[in-house]
């Protein structure tokens, strides 16, 4: 079962989209070859090339410094993980491995208590960290959080923007974003989720098939739905096999946590065991939390075939 002990941020309406990144690095990632993105994103360093590997390397880009020991089964489990989540980015981001057995003193001056300790530096300063092991979709979003953070940073500061490497074309300006779309992230950035909502009905009255919205929309939704809502006693609630708004409830809680897989799964189960208006109600439930997806997410095209097998 889900721990609802710490509810998400707004990790709905400010992207399930980072989802929606992350599918397209995946894709950048397999045209280039499983080598090439492995091979720009991950380092080992010594107390010899700290310096250069980390310090200078993060005036230019974060660097995810992996502090591990072969002594420590964490450390087995979590590394894989870091490799892949970084990777994802693309080369936005790199891993720097340091064995804290074989380079102590490199732990002993950013004072390591205990391995696997994870810590971001940008701008050669430790910027934010953990030390435990997470499952990936937890270090994606902790991942996310501090790419947000630095393109913040670079949007402050864009003069501290780093130019295009010598033979990389800048990327092509796009189309002016829409002006509702801005209003609805600008309404996020004050917490005002009316405003944002609002924002987002209008673009989709103009363009009903414009996904960003969609998705803003429907991330919206969860996050207002879930305010008020104490998780220590949903999880009361859960107790209860006959609270049915319970299971809809910890569903919405498992999707803001990123458990997306496990929120689909929850409602599911509530439609296979009910009829007539519940089952309805939980169906679209269910379509609401598709919504706030990307429509090529691969959790969806398995949760909308778990749904028709659980229809008919």
């Amino acid at each position: 079962m889900a721990d609802f002990s710490r509810p998400g941020s707004l990790y709905g309406a400010i992207d399930l989209g980072a989802r929606k990144q992350a599918l397209e690095a995946q894709a950048r990632r397999e045209a280039a070859g499983p080598q090439a993105a492995a091979s720009a994103s991950v380092v080992d360093v010594t107390e010899e090339t700290f310096t250069t590997d980390v310090i200078d390397r993060s005036m230019t880009m974060p660097v995810v410094l992996d502090l591990w020991s072969p002594r420590a089964p964490g450390s087995a489990q979590l590394s894989p993980v870091l490799e892949k989540v970084v990777g994802d980015l693309g080369g936005r981001a790199v891993l720097a491995k340091v064995n804290v057995d074989t380079s102590p003193q490199i732990a002993q001056a950013l004072r390591v208590q205990a391995v696997p300790t994870v810590l971001a530096i940008f701008q050669g300063q430790a910027v934010t960290g953990f030390q435990q092991v997470l499952p990936e979709q937890e270090v994606r979003r902790w991942l996310d959080e501090l790419m947000g953070a630095v393109e913040q940073f670079y949007q402050a500061n864009p003069d501290a923007r780093p130019p295009a490497a010598e033979g990389e074309e800048e990327a092509p300006a796009g189309p002016p974003a829409d002006p509702d779309l801005v209003a609805a992230e600008q309404a996020i950035d004050s917490g005002d989720l009316d405003a944002a909502a609002a924002a987002y009905e209008r673009l989709l009255a103009r363009a009903p098939g414009n996904e960003d919205a969609k998705m803003g929309l429907a991330g919206v939704s969860l996050i207002k739905r879930t305010e008020s809502i104490d998780p220590a006693d949903v999880q009361r609630r859960l107790q209860d096999p006959a609270d049915f708004d319970a299971q809809l409830l910890a569903a919405d809680l498992e999707m803001l946590s990123g458990a997306v897989d496990e929120a689909f799964e929850r409602v599911i189960a509530v439609v296979k065991r009910t009829s007539g208006d519940d089952r309805d109600k939980a169906r679209r439930h269910l379509l609401g939390l598709f919504d706030a997806l990307p429509a090529d997410d691969p959790s969806l095209a398995k949760a909308r075939r778990a749904l028709a097998s659980a229809l008919f």
